[in-house]
């Protein structure tokens, strides 16, 4: 099967049952929650990662990222109505609910992630129209001015702190990325001799877009759209910060000899490269890669690449991070092993491993 027909199939289906299941009802999101979840599960053992494709690129990746995206923009008002309205019964609302949550932190999210990420101003419009539909705007700020430049330090927000549990993570990672995005929003306007607050900082467009969603959703749905719109960006920034904690746990850029702070590399990241879920979520498994090639689409990172890996799949450990005790004990001596060895090939005091 060609590799676009792979990434097709996997994102496809489950948007395809979503939308269905949105307007018709029946067993269509039950079945989009069985591929999220059990399918993913099961297919992870059995599919090898995407293969790495050298030859020249066609468009097809950025042509199915935006019909990703347009799918996404699609589902959420339909999800909505369906939600706060009476030709669905209990079960199949949950089943919607669950399953547009799981596609949206596995798929869409992955996918927008992909997209502010291109060059092209509309792929990146798309993208950011993604996250500020379910109130993430500032995701597209702190993530590319933010995460990228500073990953592994404590000046950036997303990269949980040395021991640091998920659920005290969430709160300080989620206003601090917020924060952190304006100021270097502000930061770039003032430099080109624009007030902070003029008209060009985006930072009026994420919350305002955030606000018309809201103003969407009760339009068309009232309470019950309002509240089906705030359940959903709730499991989804919960989703978003979740691939950020895992993937950069115990972690940390060291300072070098001379007080120069370490350069970004391969072993900054944690990556799980696996079958199902890399096609799934557009290889950002392979994570490492993408730290060093923000620009690289997801079909060029190399799925094969010696970095640190982590012991299951994304999803399996994004749930084994919701319980603290049970992540420490599986992550911890990981993330020291890691460290040691970068401490030792820099030539750094074991004291001194500490980061910034």
């Amino acid at each position: 099967m060609p590799i676009i027909a792979r990434y097709a199939l996997v994102t496809g289906v489950p948007l395809a049952l979503l939308l269905i299941g949105a307007v018709a009802g029946g067993p269509f999101a039950l079945l989009a929650l069985v591929w999220l979840t059990v399918v993913a599960a099961a297919m992870d053992w059995m599919l090898e990662p995407p293969c790495r494709d050298d030859t020249d690129r066609a468009p097809w990746s950025d042509r199915l990222s935006a019909a990703l995206a347009i799918g996404h923009l699609a589902l959420l008002p339909l999800v909505v109505l369906a939600l706060a309205g009476e030709n669905q019964g209990i079960g199949a609302k949950l089943s919607l609910f669950f399953a547009t949550a799981s596609f949206f932190g596995q798929v869409s999210h992955p996918n927008a992630h992909e997209l502010i990420h291109r060059r092209a101003a509309w792929l990146r419009w798309l993208g950011a129209a993604v996250y500020t539909s379910v109130g993430m705007g500032h995701h597209v700020s702190a993530h590319r001015l933010v995460h990228h430049r500073f990953v592994g330090t404590p000046d950036d927000p997303n990269t949980p702190l040395p021991g640091e549990g998920f659920w005290a993570y969430v709160p300080r990672a989620h206003h601090g990325s917020f924060m952190a995005g304006l100021t270097q929003e502000a930061g770039r306007l003032e430099r080109r001799g624009d007030s902070a607050w003029s008209a060009r900082n985006p930072y009026y467009i994420w919350v305002g877009g955030a606000a018309l969603s809201l103003v969407i959703a009760a339009e068309i749905g009232g309470l019950g759209g309002l509240a089906a719109l705030i359940g959903l960006a709730a499991l989804t920034h919960l989703q978003i910060l979740l691939s950020d904690y895992i993937q950069h746990y115990g972690l940390r850029r060291l300072d070098l000899p001379g007080g120069r702070l370490e350069p970004v590399g391969p072993h900054h990241s944690w990556n799980a490269p696996r079958g199902f879920s890399s096609y799934l979520m557009l290889n950002a498994p392979s994570h490492s890669e993408h730290h060093m090639h923000p620009d690289r689409p997801y079909d060029r990172l190399d799925t094969e690449a010696k970095v640190p890996t982590l012991p299951y799949a994304v999803p399996i450990m994004a749930m084994l991070a919701t319980m603290p005790p049970i992540w420490h004990g599986l992550m911890d001596h990981r993330a020291r092993r890691v460290m040691a060895a970068t401490a030792a090939r820099l030539n750094i005091a074991p004291a001194e491993q500490t980061g910034r």
